[in-house]
């Protein structure tokens, strides 16, 4: 007892004069020993848990990242090709007793409980005027939905589908929404205080990734004043977090074999949609996307290329293609070559994603973008590293790319109000419109005060999923917009 009552008090001592020479002599390793820069203004209470801190990170695999990143920088990309038309899918050109059977094979595959959805939702609404999760987010539609809501909803009108296919009861679909340090606690106290939109609690799990680990978030979130060089790096990874959050284990032990994920500022996402889970399963490949025609050369999103002819399908970052390649034009279609987007609609196989999570974690080479950041010096510019999910394509032995139609399942909400384009009003109209289209194709009518081109219905995820089982409700009535249909 004697002993321990020593280090301790010698502990505090050591804190009290100057930090640990063999953590000092740790960081100079890696030229980061000016972190106790400010030692002198922090309590002891601050400093202990300043050197618990940095204790906690793991310098040499920080290090290793920078350096192979920045190492990687500058290097002539690996040579690209389009990718094929005839390498894409394109579910509107297909038969309808061909989706018809996908339909019913995904939602046999949901009623088994083999499929999870993972929710990418770590970032604020900085950029809609918001400092909540994005996902709390109301566009502004007649029923005030937020994005969490609206695709809580979307799941729990597959379960009934599912349900109604074997007769009976089925497994839930276990939702992971993946969450930051920075939205963790509000995310779960929005799911809390709406009861789950009317999920099983259980069925809703906060894996939080870690956003990050190095000494730009770990220290800086706490310590703003730092003077820190490594400490311009801001490290993202989804596929870090999802080995390092034990996700992919408890898939595994609830019987999981599929995973569709996606990003929540998508008002269309049509989440865990059994069409796509059935094409996926009949396809037999690893790794899954659904694709839209890229609107213009300068779209803001990354494109699906081969590395190589007849290589791996990858996606390009829209940053990282240059803008003369963005610009070409097929001739024979008179489309862009480099048309088709990745929209982060994705789907895998558990086992790839666990094969995956080895293999970028080995290579370490991480997208590169420069940002400002704070510190006593004001701002400056930094580093910011980026691990993103779409990554793992090019590690997949098989890709089946899906195309789908931009104005069915594709209402980004990135931008504020005023902005020219993926605003929450564009999102809301994109929305609205569709879902009076299947008002119309079920046989429903639409009067309105103002242009129709300028409003529309909201139809509730729990009375349709895609537009399915609409007649008995909209056959000969007449519906005025803007207004929500629920039943």
């Amino acid at each position: 007892m004697k002993e321990m009552v020593v280090d301790s008090q010698s502990t505090r001592r050591e804190l009290s004069a100057a930090p640990p020479q063999a953590l000092l002599e740790r960081l100079k390793d890696y030229g980061q020993e000016n972190v106790f820069a400010l030692w002198d203004e922090l309590s002891q209470e601050e400093r202990g848990q300043l050197v618990r801190d940095i204790e906690s990170l793991d310098l040499p695999r920080i290090d290793r990242i920078i350096r192979c990143s920045l190492g990687f920088q500058g290097l002539p990309l690996p040579a690209i090709e389009p990718v094929p038309e005839s390498y894409v899918s394109t579910v509107e050109e297909r038969p309808p007793a061909e989706r018809e059977r996908w339909w019913k094979r995904g939602l046999k595959a949901i009623s088994e409980g083999k499929l999870a959805v993972v929710l990418l939702s770590g970032g604020q609404g900085t950029r809609l005027g918001s400092s909540d999760p994005k996902g709390c987010f109301s566009i502004g539609l007649p029923s005030g939905k937020s994005l969490f809501q609206l695709q809580a909803e979307r799941i729990l009108r597959v379960q009934r589908l599912a349900a109604q296919t074997i007769d009976g009861s089925v497994m839930p679909i276990h939702w992971y929404v993946m969450t930051s340090p920075f939205t963790d606690e509000a995310t779960r106290k929005f799911f809390e205080s709406h009861k789950y939109f009317g999920l099983d609690a259980e069925q809703a799990r906060f894996p939080a990734f870690p956003r990050m680990a190095d000494l730009s978030w770990r220290l800086q979130a706490k310590w703003p004043k730092l003077p820190m060089e490594m400490g311009t790096l801001c490290w993202y990874s989804y596929n870090a977090a999802l080995k390092s959050s034990k996700l992919l284990d408890d898939m595994a032990m609830r019987g999981v074999r599929y995973v569709d994920c996606y990003g929540v500022d998508n008002a269309l996402v049509r989440v865990a949609d059994p069409t796509f889970l059935g094409y996926f399963i009949d396809k037999g490949v690893a790794a899954a996307a659904k694709v839209v025609r890229k609107a213009y050369p300068q779209e803001k999103v990354g494109v699906f290329v081969q590395r190589g002819r007849g290589g791996p399908l990858t996606v390009v970052e829209y940053s990282e293609l240059d803008s003369l390649m963005a610009s070409e034009i097929n001739q024979s279609t008179g489309r862009l070559r480099y048309c088709w987007s990745n929209v982060c609609l994705h789907m895998f196989t558990l086992d790839f994603l666990n094969q995956v999570a080895h293999g970028l974690e080995k290579d370490s080479i991480y997208h590169i973008a420069e940002k400002k950041i704070s510190s006593i010096h004001g701002l400056t510019m930094g580093v910011k590293l980026e691990q993103f999910i779409f990554d793992a394509f090019a590690y997949a032995p098989s890709v089946a790319l899906f195309e789908v139609l931009r104005e069915e399942e594709f209402a980004p909400v990135k931008n504020a109000n005023g902005a020219s384009y993926d605003t929450p009003d564009s999102a809301r109209l994109m929305l609205l419109r569709l879902h009076s289209r299947w008002v119309v194709a079920a046989g429903g009518f639409l009067t309105h005060s103002v242009p129709l081109y300028l409003t529309g219905v909201e139809i509730s995820p729990l009375c349709s999923f895609a537009g399915e089982n609409l007649e008995a409700i909209c056959r000969g009535r007449t519906f005025h917009a803007p207004s929500e249909i629920t039943f």
